[in-house]
């Protein structure tokens, strides 16, 4: 795996001086891999994670929704796939093994929101045999970072 990569994915806020520092690279080679990276598509986007509950009073509901599809003949799950993930309620989609074929994450304003785009929307699909949602409640840690600071348990210790 390439280092440069593994370091941009910690932390994209690195500058190119930096990032050279770090990899034992010159400024203009680095410079020059991260412009082919984006250029092909290896590096999608630069992201920030930001923990929502410390910012918002009401914030989006977001669910995940397992979906069970029938794949098309010569285009597997590809073609339902990608008409499912066309949807902007649907804020990702994973093909996975197992009971269920696609794993959607949904965000809507409230729990009827993401209702009726299961009724309305995803249901309705020729292809889609069956769903199960579930609503997330918390979450805890989020690209690799935790989203709660610890807090250092304030009870004494007990000795003998």
């Amino acid at each position: 795996m390439d280092e440069l990569l593994t370091i941009l994915e910690q932390n994209a806020r690195l500058s190119v001086d930096e990032l050279a520092t770090m990899t034992g690279r010159d400024t203009k080679e680095v410079e020059k891999t991260v412009k082919n990276y984006e250029k092909k598509g290896v590096i999608i986007k630069y992201k920030t994670v930001i923990n929502w509950d410390r910012v918002q009073d009401k914030r989006d509901v977001l669910a995940l929704i397992e979906v069970k599809v029938t794949p098309q003949k010569d285009v597997g799950f590809d073609m339902v796939a990608g008409r499912i993930h066309k949807f902007p309620e649907v804020k990702s989609c994973y093909l996975l093994s197992g009971t269920y074929d696609l794993l959607l994450v949904v965000e809507g304003k409230d729990i009827h929101t993401i209702a009726n785009f299961v009724s309305e929307k995803l249901a309705p699909l020729d292809s889609v045999k069956g769903t199960v949602t579930h609503f997330m409640l918390k979450k805890c840690k989020e690209d690799g970072e935790t989203l709660e600071k610890e807090e250092k348990n304030k009870r004494l210790a007990i000795t003998y």
